[in-house]
């Protein structure tokens, strides 16, 4: 296709993308509602529902590989590397069970998204507010204890060449003060389909691969840059 088609094509996809977001977190808010806070309903509906008609949408193609290794019945801390948003996309449909994301605290004042995401109690970070951010790791733990699983991009931010970029500790911390095991993924492909900046959007296949996981009985808190460690090696293995 033309460079101007792409163009009007990825115009339309935005208009189509807004549009389905708003609409299914519209209807997952009324959903929350009618059913007195439960939010299983509201985040399976994400993960069946509005996750794969933003795929499509993108003609975007899903692979998951090593669900298998994961035993879903309990919480676990997933932390993945970060190409695009689309990625939230992908680990939606590739975990089978409710997850809660850690997202920067400016989408908290995103129409919609963060409606959505306080709803379902996801876990704002803001930078430079290391007390704010203590309190709220603190909540995050108890919902973690209580039977959630939790879903962070430790990196930080989006990578723009394929290389996978420090772990960040605070994610870790949450698994080493809940007592459960962290699991590595690994996602690849997800920058051509939708990269980092602008929306440039390309058919693809995003490949997500599901490592093995990581236990934490027997560390302590001051483990958890080793343990950041070895699962951004984990992580950087599965890429490679």
């Amino acid at each position: 296709m033309a460079p101007w088609g792409w163009r009007a094509w990825n115009t339309v996809q935005l208009v189509y993308t807004v549009a389905w977001t708003a609409g299914w977190i519209s209807l997952a808010l009324v959903v929350l509602l009618l059913t007195s806070g439960n939010r299983h309903i509201p985040l399976r509906m994400a993960a069946r529902l509005w996750a794969p008609g933003l795929m499509f949408g993108a003609g975007a193609k899903l692979r998951v590989e090593g669900v298998e290794r994961v035993d879903f019945s309990k919480p676990h801390v997933f932390v993945a590397n970060h190409e695009s948003m689309i990625d939230i996309c992908a680990l939606f449909r590739a975990l089978p069970v409710p997850i809660r994301f850690v997202i920067k605290q400016e989408l908290a004042k995103v129409p919609f998204i963060g409606w959505y995401a306080r709803a379902m109690g996801m876990l704002f970070i803001e930078r430079g507010h290391a007390r704010e951010a203590a309190q709220r790791l603190h909540g995050v733990v108890s919902v973690v204890r209580a039977g959630a699983s939790l879903c962070a991009f430790p990196e930080g931010t989006r990578g723009r060449d394929g290389s996978v970029g420090p772990f960040k500790g605070g994610a870790f911390q949450v698994a080493l003060a809940a007592g459960v095991p962290v699991v590595p993924i690994a996602i690849a492909g997800s920058g051509a389909v939708l990269p980092a900046s602008g929306f440039s959007v390309r058919p693809g296949t995003i490949h997500v691969r599901i490592g093995e996981p990581i236990a934490t009985a027997g560390l302590h808190a001051g483990d958890r840059h080793a343990l950041a460690q070895r699962a951004h090696d984990a992580v950087a293995a599965m890429l490679s």
